[in-house]
């Protein structure tokens, strides 16, 4: 089934396309303000960074991990919303800076987190979409995400908007004009993403019950994101893997026919992730590889990047080809079975 014969007619796949001039209004109206928020970081020195999200958020924050990491050269964790919560634990945070994600900033266990880890002495970050929200109200600094109302359940604009505001963070807070320069560029190259055709990869996914979906480094994140839009969305059970974890057990799992969608952003990580595909496809699975190219694996057209620009770009490919796949499964992507837009969670 081609592409275009697939009706484009949902909120998710309007709210998707707009990715592009959200990313291009937010880096204007964020750069005064996070060439402040960087100067603060680097006075604070911090010995740590730990994320607090749900969802997609926390799909942001495994590619804030990543960002972090390699750039701000800082150990970076992932909070346990239930800790605070649940088990009303309080740990020493200290000179750590805690960075909380979320669309709406109203979820009961995460704003229990904030409040808990402003008390054990984080200075709190909240990149927030919702003016006004109970979590902007906790933070010590909110970075708006200005990505504008999102009705569809299913997340895109605004992931796509806290990928972009977290490279802008870590540019400010490490000096990066490399990086400042990247997501300059970014608008262009997202609505290029968005022209992509990956009608190549409906044949493979119109049948499938299960999937992996493997990426690995700032791509991990992206990955993540693609196996929760497939289970929300296409009602398929996806489960994302590092390109690395993936050999250490899940891999008994597949078997001819079976699917797999790799995300490969152009840097160190690729030679390990195409050696995966192509372990894949010697097994017989249909391998769909954004980035790079291996025998035997269906290549999708990906635009090359800054590496932490092209996990962004990817995913907006993948949102526009996810809402046509929805579709043609005869699903509504906007109105996933037994989910919320806000999932109060405590």
């Amino acid at each position: 089934m081609a592409e275009a014969s697939v009706k484009a007619d949902s909120r998710m796949h309007a709210e998707a396309a707009e990715s592009a001039d959200v990313v291009r209004r937010q880096f204007a109206a964020n750069a005064a303000a996070l060439s402040g928020l960087g100067a603060t970081l680097r006075d604070r020195a911090p010995r740590a960074v730990v994320t607090c999200a749900r969802g997609s958020s926390d799909h942001a924050a495994t590619f804030a991990k990543y960002l972090v990491e390699t750039h701000a050269r800082l150990i970076t964790s992932s909070a346990a919303p239930s800790l605070s919560s649940v088990y009303d634990a309080a740990t020493d945070l200290r000179d750590v800076v805690f960075v909380a994600i979320s669309q709406s900033g109203k979820s009961p266990d995460l704003l229990a987190s904030v409040s808990n880890a402003r008390a054990c002495g984080a200075f709190v970050i909240a990149l927030c979409n919702t003016p006004g929200a109970p979590l902007t109200q906790i933070a010590h600094h909110t970075v708006a995400l200005h990505a504008g109302r999102e009705q569809s359940v299913a997340a895109t604009k605004s992931f796509i908007a806290t990928l972009a505001a977290l490279v802008h963070l870590v540019a400010e807070w490490t000096r990066n004009t490399e990086l400042v320069d990247a997501l300059c560029a970014a608008p262009g190259q997202l609505e290029q993403a968005w022209s992509l055709d990956w009608s190549a990869a409906l044949d493979a996914l119109l049948p499938a019950l299960n999937l992996f979906v493997i990426g690995r480094g700032y791509g991990l994140g992206v990955a993540q994101e693609a196996a929760l839009k497939f289970k929300e969305t296409c009602g398929i059970h996806a489960e994302a893997f590092s390109a690395a974890e993936v050999q250490h057990g899940p891999m008994a799992l597949v078997n001819r026919g079976f699917p797999v969608l790799g995300f490969s952003q152009h840097d160190e990580t690729r030679a390990g992730i195409e050696s995966v595909a192509r372990d894949f496809a010697q097994r017989g699975a249909r391998v769909l590889l954004a980035g790079g190219h291996v025998a035997g694996c269906t290549a999708l057209p990906t635009i090359a990047a800054h590496p932490v620009i092209e996990p962004m770009l990817m995913i907006q490919s993948f949102y526009r080809f996810a809402a046509r796949l929805s579709r043609a499964r005869g699903l509504d992507p906007d109105v996933p079975p037994h989910l919320r837009k806000v999932t109060e969670t405590i």
